[in-house]
């Protein structure tokens, strides 16, 4: 059709579908700035979330080392409150003096390193006893070889007799049976003082 034949009608309605496309045009920029608005505001609380997320993160952090402080020193006092005494009690209840109490003993001799968290010790015999605030299997064995290794690390006591003891806020009853049949004496916390496991027939192994 040319421009000469178009009739009026034909010129309104070529208007109106320009009309219609403008619109077309117009809906589809405004639902692209509509997407790109609810793309930046999934964004913005995408970076919210992290940043709680990363607040949240961090306070836990802080109060994991709080916890894990509080149990370090939990177990400190332990160590130097209960077990220290007890360890002594059971020597001069076999009749042994004590003449020294070591807690915190760290070690290294020709490229071995040896740490035992209390050692009590007399002119011939010492208790090396490793302390946690749970025992399991694991310390046991990891304390066996601890022993086997200690005269090596520390030859002052070359000649002393060498015995192991464990010592645990919570220790179980399998852990405890565990742990004297490898010949270690066995400390658990009971309430406001701690046993020591010394059944009949026992034999405390020595290094």
């Amino acid at each position: 059709m040319t421009q000469a034949n178009l009739t009026p009608e034909d010129v309104w309605r070529m208007f109106q579908e320009t009309d219609r496309r403008f619109q077309e045009t117009d809906r589809r920029f405004q639902e692209t700035d509509r997407k790109f608005q609810e793309s930046e505001r999934r964004f913005q609380e995408t970076e919210r979330l992290m940043k709680e997320s990363a607040r949240e993160t961090d306070r836990l952090i802080k109060q994991l080392s709080k916890n894990l402080g509080d149990i370090g020193n939990r177990l400190g006092e332990f160590v130097e409150h209960m077990v220290a005494p007890a360890v002594v009690r059971l020597f001069r209840d076999q009749g042994i003096d004590v003449h020294a109490v070591y807690p915190g003993i760290a070690a290294k001799r020709d490229g071995v390193a040896l740490e035992i968290d209390l050692l009590v010790v007399n002119d011939g015999a010492l208790i090396a006893v490793e302390c946690k605030s749970k025992l399991v299997e694991d310390h046991v064995d990891a304390h066996l070889v601890r022993l086997a290794k200690l005269k090596q690390v520390l030859p002052l006591y070359q000649h002393h007799r060498v015995m192991g003891g464990v010592a645990g806020m919570v220790v179980s009853e399998e852990v405890a049976r565990y742990a004297m049949a490898q010949g270690l004496y066995v400390l658990s916390q009971n309430g406001e003082q701690v046993d020591i496991h010394t059944p009949a027939g026992f034999e405390p192994r020595v290094w």
